[in-house]
């Protein structure tokens, strides 16, 4: 039964290969062609006999047909078996050297070509998955030997005399219960896992650590793995309760021209392997740890499913372990899966569901590309001659024009260099990283095809002329008006040494005063109070008839001019109210006689007294007798000073006019 490349898989494959460009990411280079597919490549590692465990009737459950397939028994009918094809299978004699120079070790030299690499361990607990990717001292793993590897290939590409300048950092971190947790300072906490504009996956505050050789690898690579949070069950001693990753990155720069930057990514992944609580006795925070190791690599399964099928949401975000496997899944990796499995019997149900992930995974379609960009601020402006902007006949007409300029006795001021201007190339820094690309690239056409050094941005001669033209008659008005400028300043220099007594007072930052003005002033609106005719006739006629009602009196204005040292005054006309000392006795008489004798409805007939008021005045007189004085007033209705002064105007002006004035 045969169950390694089954029909459906690989019509479901190819529709994969096909819908792949939706998700993943076209490169940042030649954005206009589709990336080429790279398929996951899945090795399959079957560890030998744990010491003690293998008795006599223990027979292994796993058997590798060749150096490609393999076969396990069938649960279902014992006699058959499910065989399983995959890119690589190690037995249980095959050594750490032949796992990493077989299905590792080719995917470094994509490291310096700008891509992306990822190598995964996956399988249950105890099936040797840090063992492959750690080893030992005697036998070491893929993280020491990939790392040996990838810093001699850098010392050699990025050495005096070649094109590319190359460094290394690292990075060590564990996601552990879902916590991403910083190996090399694990006092940083949980760490968050972001993605920019690119569509990059990045961990903001996480340590880089940069590297030149093994011995600096080592230095900060074993404390930080001291540090990972590891347990024992009863089927391991030492188990990883926590997914590992270990991030190295090579960065690129190129010494020449056009100076681009190349950044390279190598995961080295440990995961956790699934446990069954049944068989692992986990209690307690062990239980914990499993069910957090179980969930995470759920979603694993889930994502890879997604993949396959095609659906239009692959859920990396359900956990932080497929979030920052998402360059490696589908994404712009190169993907090595190394699936790790165990040969004995009780591990039969572990190693079935390990050899079905794997077969999924093979199946998944990434689309590596080059992550290259061009240093912008290393641009050196290209600056070309006028000589060079024009053709011969230009430049011909161009010598003579100069030659004339120098026989001149007055030459016009010289302007600015026309290149400096003109040239295209010179902001090529505030372009769009995009555009410069693709106009780099035509440029490399174009020298490919034998353009004869044809110029690239270069302006049609008509249209050069035009703007040579304007930049010419723009700089000399510039000059005519900086020389405009001089002669004023030398006018203002004139007066200011004719006048000893104005430089004196004279300050730079101070402007100078304006022509003396005065400031107008509104004038306020004059009020007049008319008077019946009859009242003014009869104060006329009178002896002693000297009853001004309304008087015009001046009063003076201080206004102040603006280069005046002292104010100037001004008189204003205004009118001002003003009563006789009769006519003020007669009024008061007037209103005592109203207030002691009046009824509530004559008393309404005064000013600012209303039936409430009328009726409170009753009462009083009859309660305390009639009044004395006016003033006596203030008792009943408790005003003040001022307002029985404007009652009492108010009241003898009406009382003098004969007329009644209603309630207020």
């Amino acid at each position: 039964m045969d169950v390694g490349v089954p029909a459906y898989r690989r019509r479901r494959e190819m529709a994969t290969a096909t819908s792949g460009a939706g998700r993943c990411r076209l490169s940042k280079v030649g954005a206009g062609r589709r990336p080429p597919p790279a398929r996951v490549r899945v090795a399959v590692r079957l560890r030998p006999f744990v010491d003690g465990t293998a008795g006599e009737n223990d027979t292994p459950c796993v058997r590798g047909l060749d150096s490609c397939s393999l076969e396990i028994a069938n649960w279902r009918n014992h006699q058959e078996t499910l065989k399983y094809q995959f890119d690589a299978f190690y037995g249980e004699r095959s050594s750490q050297q032949d796992i990493y120079a077989g299905s590792v070790q080719p995917i470094l030299r994509h490291l310096l070509e700008g891509q992306n690499a990822s190598v995964l361990a996956y399988g249950p607990t105890g099936a040797g998955k840090t063992h492959t990717m750690l080893g030992s001292p005697e036998q070491p793993g893929v993280i020491p030997r990939a790392l040996m590897d990838l810093l001699q290939l850098t010392r050699e590409e990025g050495a005096e005399g070649r094109p590319w300048a190359l460094s290394v950092t690292m990075s060590y971190l564990e996601i552990y219960q879902e916590k991403v947790l910083d190996l090399l300072e694990p006092s940083s906490g949980d760490l968050v896992i972001r993605e920019d504009c690119r569509g990059n996956i990045l961990i903001p505050g996480l340590t880089q650590k940069p590297i030149t050789s093994f011995a600096d690898f080592e230095r900060h690579f074993l404390p930080a793995s001291r540090n990972r949070t590891v347990g024992a069950t009863r089927l391991n001693q030492r188990s990883s309760r926590s997914h590992a990753v270990l991030l190295v990155k090579v960065d690129q720069r190129e010494r020449l021209a056009p100076f681009r930057q190349r950044e390279g990514k190598l995961y080295l992944i440990d995961l956790a392997g699934s446990e069954d609580n049944r068989r692992t006795g986990n209690k307690g925070l062990r239980l914990k740890e499993s069910g957090a190791i179980n969930s995470s690599l759920f979603v694993l399964g889930k994502v890879v499913d997604a993949l396959n099928q095609g659906l239009p949401r692959v859920p990396y975000r359900d956990s932080k372990l497929t979030r920052l496997l998402q360059d490696s899944l589908g994404g712009s990796a190169h993907s090595i899966l190394i699936a790790n499995i165990a040969p004995e019997r009780r591990f039969y149900l572990d190693t079935v569901s390990a050899l079905n992930f794997a077969a999924r995974s093979k199946e998944v379609i990434n689309r590596p590309f080059t992550n290259e960009s061009l240093q912008l601020h290393v641009l050196a402006p290209v600056k070309l001659s006028q000589k060079e902007l024009l053709g011969p006949s230009e430049a011909k007409r161009a010598r003579g024009s100069e030659e004339e300029e120098i026989g001149s006795p007055e030459p016009p001021a010289a302007p600015a260099s026309a290149s400096q201007k003109l040239s295209p190339l010179q902001k090529l820094s505030s372009m769009d990283p995009a555009m410069l690309e693709r106009l780099l690239s035509l440029d490399r056409l174009l020298g490919s095809q034998g353009s004869q050094g044809t110029p690239l941005l270069s302006t049609p001669r008509r249209e050069r002329m035009v703007l040579m033209k304007t930049v010419e008659e723009k700089d000399l008005e510039i000059e005519r008006l900086k020389m405009k400028q001089k002669e004023l300043e030398a006018k203002v220099l004139a007066q200011e040494t004719a006048d000893p007594k104005e430089k004196e007072n004279y300050s730079p930052t101070m402007l100078r005063p304006l022509a003396r003005r005065t400031v107008t002033v509104a004038k306020p609106l004059k009020k007049a109070v008319v008077m019946p005719l009859q009242l003014i006739q009869e104060q006329a006629a009178s002896p002693n008839a000297e009853i001004h009602i309304l008087k015009k009196k001046g009063r003076k204005r201080k206004l102040e001019s603006l280069d005046a040292s002292e104010p100037e005054e001004k008189a204003e006309d205004c009118w001002e109210l003003q009563i006789s000392p009769e006519l003020l006795a007669h009024g008061r008489q007037k209103i005592l006689d109203l207030l002691n004798e009046g009824s509530a409805r004559d008393l309404r007939s005064l000013q600012r007294i209303g039936q409430k008021k009328a009726q409170l005045i009753v009462g009083w007189r009859e309660l305390h007798g009639p009044f004395s004085q006016v003033e006596d007033l203030e008792r009943v209705e408790g005003i003040s000073g001022k307002q029985m002064e404007s009652f009492l105007k108010a009241n003898i002006l009406g009382l003098a006019a004969g007329q009644r004035c209603g309630p207020s």
